[in-house]
């Protein structure tokens, strides 16, 4: 019994000590963030506290209940991953282009000026990026995604070389490839509830081809479930599908962790899965290696590009080429980028799209007039830069739902000063500065009285003078947004080196998907068809949250119907 005393005063004492402590955090953040003159409110915990990410949403709903508008605060107003979403604009609008939020760990600022965010971006010495956030990317080595400085230009130099127009080729043919295959399996069910989990697999083999010159036929979610489950031994699709899922959970407890034999199956089978994408990397790194050594061409893949970009900097630079465990690095990080967020990016539009028949009408009309009577192994390449309100659709799903935000932060010992809304503020160092992107790509400044709707046409400038409907669509302009205000590919020198990519493989796929045929939601018992299409579209507002990403967190609850054009 004293024993037990013994122990529970302990931790009485551990989390009276872990208060105090945060108290004093708090209260010392708090007074230097009051001398910059901008709004202040506080919150409890840090966005990135690993435990408060387990329970943020659980115990905020609790709270919320609390009577005589208790529930009511900034605590439960901004203390949970992805406030920024269903937020929007209106926080900036109650508190100007600048505010700030505060926990025991660090001082986030939060701005909403256009000009401040291109400064930002310039600044890149003053204001490197926070890459804690993509630390979990290490797994395999170091990449752009989380270096710094020269490191990151050498990273940089090296990487931006894989995409090029011979890889957005290869990129183009096989999405259209896959997306027909994927096609015939969604067209050939009554519905379809797999959509967001055959869309991850969509993007996998696109990734596939362009990253390693792997191709794969396209099989549903039934079709595979059984065939992961009975086997240690994956294959290399199989092995990268199940570490980009569980990436976190490699990043949490480590790879020589999950390696013991004792642990549960699953963890073994994800050890597995490390071992066998890493000699995969390992095999073609090798032989890639040795066909440059011979002088040999070869598939403009990305793992290709990396080798023979690294080996002509190691010959012709001082600066060095990437090292084999730095290429493991960036082929890990493209795979990631270009599944995941491409994935969700796909999800959310096909769910906006079965809301939307009229904007399925649109873009089936644009097309058609591209791609004419050819067959889809006949579309080249040439016709993305045709299919403007394809890629409108990505714009606006976008700018709706960004997937993968991003900071900065005042580095050094040293206050930088930024002006934002035309006011000089003297940043402390180590602040925290957050580009307010779900406020920024919704406010009605920008994008109109009708900012927080669907509405890709926004991205469309029509010629009034055209006569017939074929002139109007080769006179169509894509209006690219002013600077500043569209922040999805982020910007400046650290902006997404994959944006070209992304676009090439979404476009492609909606042309694919949308030719022909349409999609829309399966009706309920006695639903109507606009019952069905608000039922999505509260389903997109009210069931999306990051995971690690922003994403529709269950759209099977949401069953899709494919039909065939009349």
């Amino acid at each position: 019994m004293a024993v037990l005393l013994v122990m529970l005063g302990a931790i009485l004492l551990l989390l009276f000590g872990t208060a105090i402590q945060s108290g004093f955090c708090l209260l010392r953040n708090y007074l230097v963030a009051r001398k910059m003159g901008v709004a202040v409110r506080i919150i409890l915990f840090d966005h990135v506290n690993p435990l408060w990410l387990v329970c943020d949403r659980l115990v905020l709903s609790f709270v919320k209940r609390l009577p005589f508008g208790l529930g009511n605060n900034s605590f439960t107003r901004y203390n949970f991953r992805g406030w920024e979403v269903p937020d929007r604009y209106y926080s900036h609008h109650e508190m100007g282009d600048a505010y700030i939020l505060i926990s025991p760990r660090n001082i986030w600022l939060y701005i909403a000026d256009p000009d401040a965010i291109l400064d930002l971006w310039r600044r890149g010495k003053e204001f490197p990026r926070d890459v804690s956030v993509t630390a979990v990317l290490d797994i395999f080595g170091p990449n752009i995604s989380t270096a710094q400085g020269a490191q990151w230009q050498k990273h940089r130099r090296i990487t931006a070389s894989s995409f090029n127009d011979q890889n957005n080729f290869i990129v183009w043919s096989e999405s259209v490839t896959v997306a027909h295959d994927m096609l015939r399996y969604w067209t050939s069910k009554p519905f379809i509830k797999s959509t967001a989990d055959d869309l991850r697999t969509l993007s996998l083999h696109i990734m596939s081809r362009a990253g390693f010159g792997k191709s794969f036929k396209f099989q549903g979610q039934d079709e595979t479930a059984t065939a992961v489950e009975t086997d240690l031994s994956l294959s290399y699709k199989d092995s990268l599908k199940m570490i980009l899922e569980n990436c976190v959970l490699i990043f949490a407890l480590g790879t020589k962790f999950i390696a013991n034999p004792w642990l549960p199956r699953k963890l073994r089978q994800l050890h597995g899965a490390c071992n066998s994408f890493q000699k995969y990397m390992t095999q073609v790194y090798e032989e890639e290696k040795q066909a440059f050594l011979r002088g040999e061409s070869g598939d403009r893949n990305f793992m290709t590009s990396l080798v023979r970009a690294s080996q002509d900097e190691t010959t012709n630079s001082s600066l060095g080429g990437l090292t084999e465990r730095e290429i493991y690095g960036n082929m890990f990080t493209f795979n990631f980028a270009g599944h995941d967020t491409t994935a969700h990016t796909f999800t959310f539009a096909l769910y906006f799209l079965a809301a939307n028949p009229a904007i399925q009408d649109w873009i089936s009309e644009e097309i058609r007039h591209v791609t004419g009577d050819r067959q889809p192994h006949e579309w080249p390449a040439s016709d993305f830069s045709r299919l403007k309100r394809c890629l409108a659709v990505m714009y606006e799903t976008l700018r709706l739902y960004t997937p993968v935000p991003t900071s900065k932060f005042v580095d050094g010992q040293t206050p930088q000063p930024l002006t934002i809304g035309g006011r000089t503020i003297i940043l402390p160092p180590k602040t925290m500065i957050v580009p307010s992107y779900a406020s920024i790509q919704t406010d009605p400044k920008y994008w109109g009285d009708d900012s927080l709707e669907w509405r890709p046409s926004r991205f469309i400038r029509s010629s009034a003078s055209a006569e017939t409907i074929e002139a109007t669509l080769e006179d169509e302009e894509f209006i690219i947004p002013a600077r500043g205000t569209f922040l999805s590919w982020s910007g400046g020198a650290r902006d997404c080196v994959g944006r070209k990519f992304s676009q090439v493989e979404f476009v492609a796929v909606i042309a694919s998907l949308f030719r022909d045929w349409r999609v829309d939601p399966a009706l309920s018992d006695e639903e109507t068809p606009e019952a069905a299409r608000k039922r999505v579209l509260d389903q997109i507002e009210t069931d999306s949250a990051p995971v690690l990403l922003l994403q529709m967190l269950h759209p099977d609850r949401c069953p899709l119907v494919w039909s065939r054009r009349r």
